[in-house]
């Protein structure tokens, strides 16, 4: 079981909102996917015992040990930051420094205070497309994402914002998954590369978008902070699932299709100059 004490969990309690039972914007199936990443099955028999989803985290709390707990909140403390950012709601910076120094202690490792961007601050940063030959991906898909891109540019000042985070969603799935076409032995050899039952790594095709997004921080193909912002626009083009969008209310605007345009942008720089 982990060393959490009661005061640190109150400050993830507050943090991931878990008053009503909710943990952020987690729906049932995006939380199992979630936990699925650090091989947690989170709705299995081992936490059944509880049904809202923030009992399955203090649940989870509970029976695990330091490092898997430290490093799930880590994690989680990173879509906490995308979610604020994607829906300009302000970040707590003090509670935001204290969980990150908690998670430091379950880890075992010290956490330098990081100063947090501001929803302008990220907004406002000059990230340029980078020509599309640049990137890692097969020629014959080129003037895809170029279209793409596009399209997604055309969208953005129609106002369709829906239609710009799925496209933004599906341009940032083929790069990552060119990156670890044209360099298989550095994805294949991550910690968080995913793994097949007989313990290999799977086939680039059955990766999820989540999984390249992790891998391609890990090896130096995005930057931790394009990492998290990245997360957050695959949180929301899962909501290409209309149930999905049902249950969890999202209704994107301006700013969150600006955002997850921005988020686009700032991935495609950061995996061409890692070429």
């Amino acid at each position: 079981m982990s060393s959490l004490t009661d005061n640190e969990k109150r400050y993830f309690e507050k943090l991931f909102d878990m008053d009503g039972g909710y943990v952020l914007d987690f729906t049932n199936p995006t939380f199992g996917e979630f936990f699925r990443r650090h091989n947690v099955d989170i709705h299995g028999h081992k936490y059944h015992f509880e049904s809202s989803k923030a009992k399955k985290l203090r649940a989870f709390w509970r029976v695990e040990p330091d490092g898997l707990v430290g490093t799930v909140l880590s994690e989680m403390l990173d879509s906490y930051e995308a979610y604020c950012e994607l829906n300009g709601k302000d970040i707590d910076k003090i509670v935001l420094e204290k969980a990150r120094g908690i998670v430091g202690r379950l880890t075992g490792q010290s956490v330098a205070p990081m100063p947090v961007q501001t929803e302008d601050e990220f907004l406002n940063r000059e990230f340029i497309i980078p020509h599309i030959q640049k990137l890692p991906i097969d020629p014959q898909v080129v003037s895809i994402i170029e279209a793409r891109l596009n399209e997604a540019r055309v969208a953005l000042g129609a106002g369709a914002h829906l239609s710009v985070i799925f496209l933004c969603g599906s341009v940032l799935e083929a790069v990552l998954l060119g990156a670890a076409q044209t360099t298989p032995a550095r994805f294949n050899q991550a910690k968080a590369t995913p793994k097949a039952k007989n313990d290999s790594p799977k086939p680039f095709h059955e990766w999820s978008l989540a999984q390249l997004i992790d891998v391609a921080c890990e090896v130096g193909v995005l930057k931790l902070d394009i990492k998290k912002f990245s997360h957050g626009l695959r949180d929301f083009r899962n909501y290409i699932h209309p149930y999905e969008q049902m249950i969890s209310g999202f209704t994107p605007d301006e700013h969150t299709a600006k955002v997850c345009f921005q988020v686009l942008k700032a991935a495609l720089a950061s995996v061409a100059g890692r070429r």
